[in-house]
This record gives C-alpha cells, structure tokens and sequence, in this order.
C-alpha cells in the first residue's frame, strides 16, 4: 500500500495536504500581522504574498482575497482544537478536555515561539480591533465560524460516542465552545486594562462546565 493511501487509511493528512496547510496558515498569519500593523486599507495582495514569501498567484490559489485569507486562521485554529480534544486522556472530563484544548491554541505557552513572537501592547490590540470591525471581514468570519464548528462537532461526536449528524449535543457543545472562545477574546481585546486570555478563558469553561449559573 502506498504511502498517500495509508494516510487515508488512518485519517492523517498527507505530505502534500500538510504542505498545502502550512502555505495557508503562512499567508494567513501575514495578511493578519499586516492588516493589523498598517491598517485594512492599507494593505494589498501582493504585499501579503511577498510576506508569506510565495507568488501572487499562489495566494490566488488559495484564497479569493484578504478578508478570507484573515478568516483562515479561525479554521485552522479550532480544527487544531478539535485534534487537541482527541489526544487527551480518555477518562478526563469532557469540559476539562475542552478547556485544555482552547487554552493551548488560543494561549502559547510561556517561554515559546509563539508568544514570544506575538505582540502585547496596546498599539497591537487596537489594531486587532479594527482589523476585526472591518466590514469587508464580517460575511468571512461567519463562514469560518460555521466551518470551525462543524469540525469541532465531529470531534466533540467521536469523543463523546454520539453522532455528528443526528444528535443535538455535539453540535450544542461546539457552537458553546466556538461562541464562549469568542466571547473570551473579545472581553480580553476590549478590556480597560489589559486582561490575560489564558484566564478569561478558564473563567468562560468553568462557568460553562457548571451550567451558566446565576451569579
């Protein structure tokens, strides 16, 4: 059997298919970082490209334009969520899985890559929030967070043992995942001083987990 076929086999993506991952993240994160250091309008195709080191044409080939570029990274981050849920132990708490696999996409650990490279000022989070107010952005970020919750449900199905197409629940759990996540990030953006992400979360898991109670 060859090698393509036996990733097929088991589920995991290919050589091929993970290149083509990595080229969409890369121009992703460059049309982000761009948008949010010089402004929406700012910022062409080809400036995108050229930072992500590829040709325009390849951008082409991947996304129609910035805004879906942008949305990207939503996809890509709760589908690496969704991967995270599967590999955690098998007799821990459901929420507890979850809350474990959002704070270790949507928080790097201290000390890492990541966020050393990630900018905290307050010049990168106003950035961030007009980025987002963007209007050109708003039918992209729906899409991504329709995509980005069906992945989450076929996880949540299989970690569960329910179905992904006929039962309510898992749908329920990653549209409150997907919803609280939000919810997170953008307390954290637009708070007064700013609120750590990793904390936030653990706050909107643990509320979840317990049933939304009055406070």
């Amino acid at each position: 059997m060859a090698p393509a076929d036996e990733n097929r086999t088991t589920g995991q993506p290919g050589l091929r298919e993970r290149k083509k991952r990595q080229t969409r993240v890369a121009l992703s994160q460059a049309a982000i970082r761009l948008c949010v250091l010089h402004g929406w309008a700012d910022v062409t195709v080809e400036q995108i490209a050229a930072e992500a080191d590829v040709s325009v044409r390849t951008f082409r080939n991947y996304f129609a334009g910035k805004a879906e570029a942008i949305a990207a990274s939503h996809v890509e981050r709760m589908l690496r969520v969704a991967d995270d849920l599967l590999a955690r132990p098998a007799g821990e708490p459901l929420w507890d899985s979850l809350l474990h696999a959002v704070l270790d996409q949507f928080v790097p650990p201290e000390g890492s890559a990541q966020q050393d490279s990630a900018p905290q000022n307050e010049r990168w989070r106003a950035g961030v929030r007009l980025m987002l107010a963007e209007p050109a952005l708003a039918g992209e970020i729906v899409k991504a967070n329709a995509a980005a919750q069906e992945e989450l449900t076929k996880a949540v199905a299989r970690r569960t043992g329910t179905d992904a197409e006929r039962d309510v629940y898992p749908k329920l759990v990653a549209s409150v995942v997907a919803a609280g996540s939000a919810v997170a990030v953008e307390h954290s953006l637009r708070a007064e001083k700013p609120a750590p992400l990793g904390a936030i979360l653990a706050q909107v898991f643990e509320q979840l987990a317990a049933g939304l109670p009055v406070p």
